[in-house]
């Protein structure tokens, strides 16, 4: 089934905050959109909603931050994907929240934080998701990282 309009506009905004964060703190990073990610040898595979790698990394296997829309139930299933293809973090964002996970050894882990991207407001991100219009979000994002 092809994602909702609702669906992508939610994880692209979420990816455009992202962006303006990691650009206001001077984060390099590279956004990976809905890369493929794949292990053949365990039989394992995502493509998340959107990933970043942060930092200059040649040749990511994985990337640092993978977010994932949920829309219907059953969405925390894929924490045990992402963790054996090696991703040290994912953010599920569901009904206006945003979570963040953490790889911790043999589990992903609930986290009230960022690890990734210390000091970035999930709470207050996933406020502006509910804005009218990406470039207010955009703005009032900016903003607050300002003060």
């Amino acid at each position: 089934m092809s994602p909702s309009k609702t669906h992508e506009s939610i994880k692209s905004m979420i990816g455009c905050l992202v962006e303006v964060w990691c650009l206001e703190k001077g984060i390099e990073f590279s956004t990976l959109g809905s890369w493929t990610l794949q292990n053949k040898a365990q039989r394992r595979g995502a493509e998340p909603d959107e990933c970043y790698v942060f930092g200059e990394v040649a040749e990511p296997k994985a990337p640092h931050l993978a977010i994932e829309v949920v829309w219907t139930s059953g969405g925390i299933d894929k924490l045990n994907v992402y963790r054996k293809l090696g991703v040290p973090e994912i953010w599920y964002w569901s009904r206006g929240k945003i979570q963040a996970y953490e790889l911790q050894g043999e589990k992903c882990e609930p986290m009230p934080e960022s690890t990734m991207l210390p000091g970035i407001d999930l709470r207050e991100l996933a406020r502006f998701v509910d804005l009218p219009t990406t470039s207010r979000a955009l703005r009032e994002c900016r903003d607050a990282i300002g003060r």
